[in-house]
């Protein structure tokens, strides 16, 4: 069987925390796949209010996800802290991708890794559009920024 493979980028662009809450869990105990994808749009909603976008205004248009894939690497249990990092990456002419990884906060350990595929859309239109000018710039920007922090 065929598995899925997330290579992540060499750096991301923007760290939050998060803490695995009670409403999280499965019938297992640990969190459930389908919360993973809220966890992740939380995050994506948190990097892009730092930066003064929302979900329905980067530069003038909205996001729309256009895919998922998640890779998961160990399991995470109620009260524990993560620590969720995001990069943008990939740009094509309507969209790039969204890269996460997951981590346990008390011993560094992988939980999971992500992408989700992102279209710039007009809801007004109801139509994609073209990656804003802007947002590529700004993207461009934050990575040249955490390469030379990183050649300190």
């Amino acid at each position: 069987m065929a598995r899925v493979k997330i290579d992540l980028p060499a750096s991301f662009h923007f760290e939050t925390g998060l803490r695995v809450q009670i409403g999280d869990l499965n019938y297992g105990g640990h969190v459930g796949n389908d919360v993973f994808l809220r966890l992740l749009h939380e995050v994506r909603m948190r990097f892009l209010k730092e930066n003064n976008f929302s979900e329905l205004d980067v530069c003038g248009a909205g996001l729309i996800m256009s895919d998922a894939a998640l890779v998961y690497k160990a399991q995470a249990y109620y009260g524990m802290r993560l620590t969720a990092r995001l990069a943008v990456a990939d740009f094509s002419r309507v969209g790039c991708d969204f890269f996460y990884r997951l981590t346990d906060d008390e011993n560094n350990r992988e939980i999971l890794r992500a992408k989700t595929g992102m279209v710039f859309f007009d809801y007004q239109k109801n139509k994609v559009v073209n990656v804003p000018g802007c947002f590529k710039t700004f993207i461009a920007i934050l990575s040249d920024k955490k390469e030379k922090k990183k050649q300190r």
